[in-house]
């Protein structure tokens, strides 16, 4: 199914023509629940892989003895959707909560050492002929990408460690009939479920803090100024709702008081509406909202590096919801529908760096 981004609520270089310098490309990638194919762009389908290229495994020292069996996430999963997706959803039922106590995490790997190899998880596979600004080093134009699942890994031993690989699909010949799978995993959110993409190539603006400051007060200011016309607007609309006119009871009286409020137009923000979408991406943009902006380290061969790709668990939030397809507007609000992988790194968020001159060289990883 198609998917769409509505056009921005307005046209935020018209109001700044600084902002054209700061303009990016972004292909968002649009995951939801599907039945991916092997040689399809998918998150978490199976991947294209050579059967006589060995899976990659984690060897690096860590606990690896106690998480989530894989079968039992997927088993809750079910149970949940299940529970959710009824005519009238009431929860799981007695039945269902007691076999869900029963899928816990727990010490289901006791033989593993902390260096015993652990096949990491297929995360996402992205083709050239999907991805719009997918390039690959040497002509490669698959792209797999896996991690550990384990957060366990970094400077602060609370993250996934992520593997890249690049892959021409015509050398595949015999495909790996089936791929290994860890005993436990440590985070429930490591696992994504399979996912169907729609690729979208969408215009975004830098990050509003790596802007220069001048441009920064400039849009803050405007922002206040639109929050300020909306003010006045829900005030003459109360007004309106109010003058010359006499309700039966109070709750008739609040009732109109918020149906005046709703009438008045949203108010466009730069971080929330118009810099950077939300979702998977590939390309474009990161948003350092938790942290500031942090540096990105050069290449070891010195060049800057670029974002690759963006791996966030949540399509939209209270915030972002004019980025919402049209496609999905009727799904606004329902329970799960803006987390369609179940995947949540770290903080929430994930953005792979690579070199621009060769993606082939070491990446670098940032959590928000």
């Amino acid at each position: 199914m198609t998917r769409t981004t509505p056009e921005r609520p307005l046209d935020i270089e018209a109001v700044f023509p600084a902002l054209t310098a700061h303009r990016g490309t972004a292909t968002r990638l649009h995951p939801r629940p599907g039945s991916p194919e092997v040689g399809d762009s998918s998150v978490g389908g199976p991947f294209l892989w050579p059967a006589d290229e060995p899976w990659p495994m984690c060897t690096a020292p860590h606990d690896r003895t106690s998480g989530y069996r894989p079968a039992d996430v997927r088993r809750q999963r079910a149970i949940l959707a299940e529970a959710w997706g009824r005519a009238s959803p009431q929860g799981p039922t007695d039945a269902e909560r007691a076999e869900l106590a029963s899928l816990t995490p727990g010490p289901h790997a006791p033989h593993l050492g902390e260096r015993d190899p652990v096949p990491l998880v297929a995360l996402a596979q992205l083709t050239a002929q999907d991805v719009p600004g997918l390039e690959g080093p040497e002509g490669c134009d698959v792209l797999q990408v896996l991690w550990c699942p384990f957060e366990a890994h970094g400077p602060r031993g609370n993250a996934f460690d992520v593997v890249l690989k690049w892959r021409h699909q015509a050398d595949v010949k015999d495909v790996l009939a089936s791929r290994p799978e860890p005993v436990v995993i440590g985070r429930a959110q490591g696992l994504p479920d399979p996912c169907v993409l729609d690729p979208e190539q969408v215009v975004e603006h830098e990050y509003i803090e790596l802007l220069d400051e001048d441009l920064q007060e400039a849009i803050e200011e405007w922002e206040e100024g639109q929050e300020e016309a909306a003010d006045g607007a829900v005030d003459e609309a109360v007004d309106g709702a109010t003058e010359s006119v006499s309700y039966p009871t109070y709750e008739a009286y609040e009732a109109a008081m918020r149906a005046a409020e709703q009438h008045a137009a949203p108010v466009a923000t730069y971080t929330g509406d118009l810099s950077i979408a939300p979702g998977w991406k590939v390309g474009g943009f990161a948003s350092w909202h938790l942290t500031g902006p942090a540096p990105v380290e050069r290449c070891a061969c010195g060049t800057p590096m670029s974002l690759l790709l963006t791996v966030t668990e949540r399509e939209w939030d209270n915030g972002t919801q004019s980025w919402v397809p049209a496609e999905d507007q009727e799904l606004i609000g329902v329970k799960g529908a803006n987390i369609p992988t179940a995947v949540s790194p770290a903080r929430g968020t994930m953005y792979v760096f690579t070199c621009p001159i060769d993606p082939s060289h070491p990446h670098r990883t940032a959590f928000q």
